[in-house]
């Protein structure tokens, strides 16, 4: 179990996050709501690694540790909001360029791509650029760079924002499938409905904080 223990964060002397405690129980979807600007994808980014908090601490299955540990440990996987995949390289070097940096072979980091593309229903696209894909089609290049290196937790940015109805269904199928399997997710999301559909545990953010 991955928790959080009195988080706090400001910004430019403003408050975003205050002593806050967080779980996020293993085999479970949590999703963390709230309107805009309350500091969502900030927790986020803290779990991950990508901000540092000011203050508090985080365990893993109860033992004091820091996002930059659980992320060199392949612990965390990130799915970013705006998919952030490498233009420059097509679906497949996406997909394989963090498991070979990290020291798997290209043949193993080739077999788990396989895998990944057709689960995904990406194998007609590995050879594509994202510049040609679809919203829909980024955001599974996204998941599947990020399952690669086999996360124990999977944390997602707004992971339905550019999406339409109709695929945010579909995300919302792939998350449920994901936590079938046994992976622990963290979704931020301003969508209740999306939340409803995918989470076992909804996390309101709270709002209103004074520095």
């Amino acid at each position: 179990m991955l928790e959080l223990t009195g988080i706090s964060k400001q910004f430019n002397g403003r408050t975003i996050l205050k002593n806050l405690n967080l779980q996020v129980t293993d085999g479970k979807t949590l999703a963390i709501v709230g309107p805009s600007g309350v500091g969502k994808t900030t927790l986020l980014r803290i779990i991950a690694g990508l901000e540092d908090a000011d203050q508090g601490e985080m365990t893993w299955n109860g033992a004091k540790t820091t996002s930059e540990e659980l992320r060199k440990q392949g612990i965390l996987g990130v799915v970013f909001q705006n998919f952030a995949l490498f233009p420059q390289y097509t679906v497949r070097k996406n997909i394989t360029l963090a498991p070979t940096l990290s020291g798997t072979s290209q043949a193993d980091a080739d077999k788990k791509a396989d895998e990944l593309l057709n689960q995904l229903s990406l194998t007609e696209q590995e050879n594509a650029y994202p510049s040609t894909l679809s919203g829909g089609q980024k955001q599974r290049v996204a998941i599947a760079r990020a399952l690669a290196l086999n996360p124990d937790v999977l944390l997602y940015d707004e992971p339905t924002s550019a999406l339409d109805p109709a695929l945010r269904d579909n995300v919302a199928d792939m998350l449920n499938q994901f936590k079938q399997a046994g992976m622990t997710q963290v979704v931020v999301t301003h969508d209740m409905d999306f939340a409803a559909k995918v989470a076992d545990t909804v996390f309101k953010m709270p709002i209103g904080l004074e520095a």
